[in-house]
């Protein structure tokens, strides 16, 4: 059995759109393709870190295509230039340390020359006290490199701030602007507010909420799930069980970084966007409007008692961000989940546990990679924002876990 770290930015096309990079992440490797109106020709296989999971690439100053590779399981980033020459030749020329478990990489700035990495709040690399127990530190950093300047220290200099911590557990997704001025990090498990009061609390504090119409009696205690609504914890017929819980808990989603700010800093006012969902994967830019979608499932905790949640455990978003308003929409709404098992006929219609995101160049359609039903959806963007779900889907396989698509059309 072969346990492998899940992709998150995958594929990257070269500046050039010549190349296709893709990461082989149980071979440790950075696959290079060559595209040409034929098809794909694999060109180069270049070893890299452990377990890579997300690729970017760039034009260095030498005018020469780097490819940046983050290795989740080696804690790095290897920077690949890709030979002009003869790509066989292409080779890892720089490692960059980072922290625990990095997982994205975009290039962002006025200048769009400056990295920024997301990686857990740990590691070998981190400098510093990470103060793991200490109440209000967050456990997500953002690291930040200046991609023309990297240092002589061995590992790489961050950017002065860097890493940046942010309030939140493990982040995951980073995306950027279209002119490069604000950077997005998305929490991996962001949560919804949500936590579980154990049994005898609950019996000794009045006891469960009435069984919903229709359940038969007799059901033994439990413990509750309780909902934070910004000030106060309260059950679904609206109790207050904040005296059993001694904290609150935050939603805060997706933060907006500064990324021309020496030292690193999040933009000035309101910094985060909350009620974007329960699982955040990856982000894309609209390039035409700038409003941010944001791949996500939202889980169904609330809903008690299996009979009532009938296999509805989460649904599959997309929420699109403007400004700092969140606005979520479901990917599935022609499902009866008053009916149960689905008619196949659901099935073929539905996209599961959407992943991964891409635009076309005019931002008028969006192609989303359903690792759950082993297709590729495509929506007109317009109609998502309206609410509206009109989509073509395309049957790719088991797993589809990125998409990228070149400024000529192919995807």
């Amino acid at each position: 059995m072969n346990f492998e770290s899940g992709h998150v930015r995958p594929l990257a096309i070269s500046p050039a759109g010549d190349r296709l990079f893709a990461v082989n992440t149980p071979d440790n490797r950075l696959a290079v393709y060559t595209i040409t109106a034929g098809g794909l020709t694999l060109a180069a296989e270049v070893p890299v870190g452990l377990e890579p999971v997300a690729v970017a690439a760039r034009t260095n100053l030498a005018g020469r295509t780097e490819a940046w590779v983050v290795n989740h399981l080696s804690d790095s980033v290897s920077i690949v230039e890709v030979d002009p020459a003869d790509v066989t030749r292409s080779r890892v020329v720089r490692t960059l340390l980072v922290g625990d478990e990095p997982r994205d990489v975009v290039f962002a700035g006025s200048a769009h020359s400056r990295a920024f990495i997301t990686c857990a709040h740990r590691g070998q690399n981190r400098p510093g006290d990470p103060q793991l127990t200490t109440a209000g530190v967050g456990r997500a950093d953002v690291w930040a490199f200046d991609a023309n300047n990297l240092g002589a220290a061995l590992g790489g200099t961050p950017i002065s701030g860097s890493p940046l911590a942010l309030f939140g557990d493990t982040p995951r997704a980073l995306a950027a602007s279209p002119d490069g001025t604000v950077v997005y990090a998305a929490i991996l498990d962001s949560g919804n507010q949500m936590m579980a009061i154990t049994e005898q609390v609950v019996t000794n504090n009045g006891g469960l909420p009435p069984p919903p119409p229709g359940s038969t009696g007799g059901a033994p205690d439990t413990g509750l799930i309780v909902k934070f609504d910004g000030s106060r914890w309260r059950d679904e017929i609206g109790r207050d069980w904040s005296a059993s819980v001694a904290f609150a808990v935050p939603d805060k989603d997706v933060f907006l970084l500064n990324a021309d700010a020496t030292p690193l800093a999040l933009v000035s006012g309101t910094s985060f966007v909350t009620g974007v969902g329960t699982v955040l994967f990856n982000m894309a830019v609209r390039p035409t409007t700038g409003k941010l979608y944001v791949a996500n499932t939202d889980a169904q905790n609330q809903v008690r008692f299996e009979p009532f949640v009938r296999g509805h455990l989460a649904e599959s978003r997309i929420t699109v961000i403007s400004g700092t308003t969140a606005t979520p929409h479901h990917l599935n709404p022609h499902i009866n989940y008053g009916t149960v098992p689905g008619p196949q006929s659901e099935i073929d219609r539905s996209l599961a546990f959407p992943t991964h995101l891409a635009f076309s160049s005019d931002g008028h359609t969006l192609f989303v990679a359903g690792f759950g039903s082993g297709k590729i959806g495509i929506f007109n963007a317009d109609d998502l924002e309206a609410g509206v779900i009109t989509e073509t889907q395309l049957a790719v396989g088991n797993g589809p876990s990125g998409a990228t698509r070149r400024a000529t059309g192919s995807t």
